[in-house]
């Protein structure tokens, strides 16, 4: 479990680059969120863009989800198929009110601890501070799980954990 929303992994595959991002254009759509009639296509696995040379990728969900990780992949050709950069991080709002809100309690914290004097409201801020932030750690790394299992079975390889 990584301690900053942030994943890394490379994959080593024997799909061509052209077959990859093939696969990969075929179960993503752009996120038009207005129209119903993309959201009802059960083939869409991903919202995002495939380029010529990588992608920008999110895991499709039927209701909201803040710690959704976004995929940022770079697909090289090799001489025996290809290899895939992932990076996997949350996507900017939701890190903007994740850096927001542990600063705004660790600083009320600082504020109960030296300027108040009061070690209680000190604490709570200080406790509430770490389990935002520790939720946000933990549901972050459950969705790139998620997002692995299915970019895997897409790119037939098996999970392994």
């Amino acid at each position: 479990m990584n301690l900053i929303p942030h994943h890394t992994e490379t994959i080593v595959s024997v799909l061509s680059k052209k077959e990859v991002l093939g696969h990969l254009s075929k179960v993503t759509s752009e996120a038009n969120f207005l129209d119903q009639r993309s959201r009802s296509n059960k083939e869409v696995k991903f919202n995002g863009i495939v380029g010529q040379n990588g992608f920008r990728i999110s895991k499709v969900v039927d209701k909201g989800d803040t710690f959704l990780p976004l995929i940022v992949g770079e697909v090289e050709e090799t001489p025996r198929g290809s290899i895939i950069f992932l990076k996997f991080k949350l996507f900017p709002g939701a890190t903007f009110f994740l850096v927001f809100w542990s600063i705004v309690l660790i600083a009320f914290a600082g504020f109960f601890f030296f300027l108040i004097h009061n070690i209680n409201y000190g604490l709570i801020c200080t406790s509430l501070a770490i389990a935002n932030y520790g939720l946000a750690i933990y549901f972050f790394n459950r969705q790139i799980k998620s997002s692995r299992k299915i970019f895997h079975q897409l790119i037939n390889f098996q999970l392994k954990d």
